[in-house]
């Protein structure tokens, strides 16, 4: 089964609403972005977003195409949180002109992608998050775009409890 998208602006509950998900006995995949950036900042030389983006997506663009392969596999739903479309609409936003392949490798998902919106009252910086709350508002708004570009329907999650996020989105996929 083709795995199921969660995206959005960061601070927008996207993980929160994965774990819900997970208790309920669904598979999920987690951010790939939060874990490299954790890894590679231990690194001497490590490839980061802001200081070599081309170099960080294609480290993305694979740990992300081995979630869609895992994903693929199982004979329930799966849901990663992010997938090879929000690369494209970081490079978008860093400026770096998205090759071909990325938008290429960035089909194979469920046809609808699913977002949640940032919001003010759990968004907290980091150091894997130095954006503004503007900023992730951009950021929502490219990946939006970039994902309806990219032949995907997008679709709104409500905003609301963890739980009950997470019953809209298992009734809107049939799967409750």
């Amino acid at each position: 089964m083709q795995p199921i998208i969660i995206t959005g602006g960061p601070g927008a509950g996207k993980t929160s609403l994965l774990d819900a998900l997970a208790r309920r006995g669904y598979m999920t995949f987690p951010e790939v972005s939060r874990t490299l950036i954790r890894e590679q900042s231990a690194l001497p030389d490590g490839a980061l977003p802001w200081t070599d983006l081309p170099s960080f997506a294609a480290l993305c663009l694979d740990r992300m195409s081995n979630q869609r392969e895992q994903a693929k596999r199982g004979t329930m739903p799966a849901f990663v949180d992010r997938a090879i479309g929000d690369i494209c609409a970081y490079l978008t936003i860093g400026g770096v002109k998205v090759d071909e392949h990325y938008q290429t490798m960035a089909k194979g998902y469920f046809p609808t992608v699913f977002v949640c919106a940032p919001h003010a009252d759990i968004y907290v910086q980091d150091e894997e998050r130095p954006h503004s709350f503007a900023e992730a508002g951009q950021i929502h708004q490219q990946l939006i775009e970039t994902y309806r570009e990219l032949g995907y329907e997008v679709v709104d999650i409500p905003w609301d409890g963890i739980e009950e996020r997470a019953s809209w989105l298992l009734a809107r996929l049939k799967q409750d």
